[in-house]
């Protein structure tokens, strides 16, 4: 595939990863398998918001799922998220200054 192709590709993902609770959760799914009971509580919103989310969430391929027994544990895709995700916050943390 040609770059320009992909282009309305990583604007869709951007655009899933520009709505706050998405990005909540998916940065909460950073630290390895989470149930979504967890994610919920430790967001503060509710069960059924978050199992929302991680289905357009996991339809991009930004987070992933596994089975264990009754629960469904999230965690981020691959490492490629996992360090997009890590650059773009340690690039905002960075103080602001002068463009060289």
């Amino acid at each position: 595939m040609q770059p320009d192709t992909l282009l309305p590709q990583l604007a869709d993902l951007f655009r899933l990863l520009g709505d706050n609770t998405r990005l909540r959760i998916v940065t909460a799914c950073l630290q390895g398998p989470v149930a979504v009971g967890d994610i919920a509580s430790g967001l503060e919103l509710a069960p059924t918001l978050v199992s929302h989310h991680l289905r357009l969430l996991r339809a991009a391929r930004l987070v992933k799922s596994e089975r264990q027994g009754k629960h469904v544990l999230y965690s981020t895709a691959d490492q490629h998220v996992a360090r997009m995700l890590g650059d773009m916050l340690e690039h905002i943390a960075e103080p602001s200054g002068e463009l060289e």
